[in-house]
């Protein structure tokens, strides 16, 4: 029988701290490292400003060669990384390196993939009039492929709650840590169903929100 009232409901609340907190803080990195980076890729691109085969393919092995890492693997391989990095491979700060290196190179393809979709056209006619490199990524690529971009954020915030529901298994805390330690190990099936209901919660408010901006820069 599920008994709602025996939650330790401050529990429940500083999990949803400590989720909030990874998630937005390897948000933030994985925008600041993947950018530049799917930037990057398409620049080095064949037919493109920067095009050089054997950048392109040396970032391009990086890059898959992350994002084939399973998260769960990546945690326990980056822990002395981690502490090298921040000191600790335990809690919120812990968890935050192992996320950005696990999201940012996944978000860069999504940079990549919404930079192709920007018209050659368009290209051209900035680079005609004599644009330089960062010109043209500033005032035409990123300009035009926003509603991409956007769009690549807002599934990568998504897939990084799974990621931090995970990182509960090496002891990150969050909702993930709390679903584990209590509804798995010694069998809570109410705070299992909480955190899941939580997760869910968390995941149709940034779908939401990245729906809205995607729509609202669409429009522009």
């Amino acid at each position: 029988m599920i008994d709602f009232d025996s939650i330790d409901w401050s529990d429940i609340g500083q999990a949803t701290l400590d989720t909030l907190a990874m998630l937005s803080g390897s948000l933030i990195l994985t925008v600041a490292i993947g950018l530049p980076l799917g930037v990057v890729l398409f620049l080095a691109s064949p037919g493109q400003v920067w095009a050089n085969r054997v950048a392109h393919l040396g970032l391009s092995l990086v890059v898959n060669l992350l994002r084939s890492v399973p998260f769960i693997i990546l945690l326990i391989v980056m822990i002395p990384l981690t502490v090298a990095l921040v000191g600790t491979s335990l809690g919120v700060v812990g968890a935050i390196p192992p996320l950005v290196v696990a999201a940012a190179p996944f978000f860069a393809r999504l940079v990549e993939l919404a930079l192709r979709e920007v018209g050659r056209d368009t290209i051209e006619a900035v680079t005609a009039m004599g644009a330089t490199t960062r010109d043209l990524v500033l005032r035409a690529l990123i300009p035009e492929a926003m509603p991409g971009i956007l769009a690549g954020i807002t599934v990568t915030a998504v897939a990084l709650v799974s990621f931090t529901a995970m990182a509960g298994v090496v002891g990150a805390g969050g909702l993930g840590d709390l679903a584990i330690r209590f509804g798995y190990q010694r069998f809570q099936t109410d705070v299992m169903i909480v955190t899941v209901v939580l997760l869910l919660i968390l995941v149709q408010l940034l779908q939401m929100a990245g729906d809205r901006l995607v729509r609202h820069f669409s429009r522009r």
